[in-house]
């Protein structure tokens, strides 16, 4: 078996995180015929995701993203080319989200 770990800091709250992890298990659901559950928590979300060779979860937070996923014997070999797609997939959707507002400072 072949394991992938990414982690990716972002600036967005979690607001803005939660829809990019969404729009994220969409994608997935779609172009790779995963099986999606999303939880929602009160400071981080977990998106768990299966298919035949492949099982993970992305944990979102308000600063991080933190993905682990397990592949199977056959997916294994494949893992440098999953994990690339992976790595764009999330950067891609971190990338369009705006970044958090933040309050102006007190005078």
């Amino acid at each position: 078996m072949a394991d992938i770990y990414i982690e990716r800091i972002h600036t967005m709250g979690l607001a803005e995180a939660r829809k990019a992890a969404f729009k994220w298990a969409e994608q997935a659901e779609e172009k790779f015929d995963m099986a999606c559950t999303y939880e929602e928590g009160t400071t981080s979300d977990e998106v768990t995701f299966t298919r035949s060779g492949v099982k993970g979860t992305l944990t979102v937070t308000k600063d991080r993203f933190e993905l682990n996923a397990q592949l199977g014997f056959l997916l294994g070999a494949f893992k440098d080319r999953i994990e690339s797609e992976i790595v764009s997939n999330l950067d891609a959707l971190i990338k369009k989200a705006p970044a958090a507002k933040k309050k102006p400072a007190a005078k």
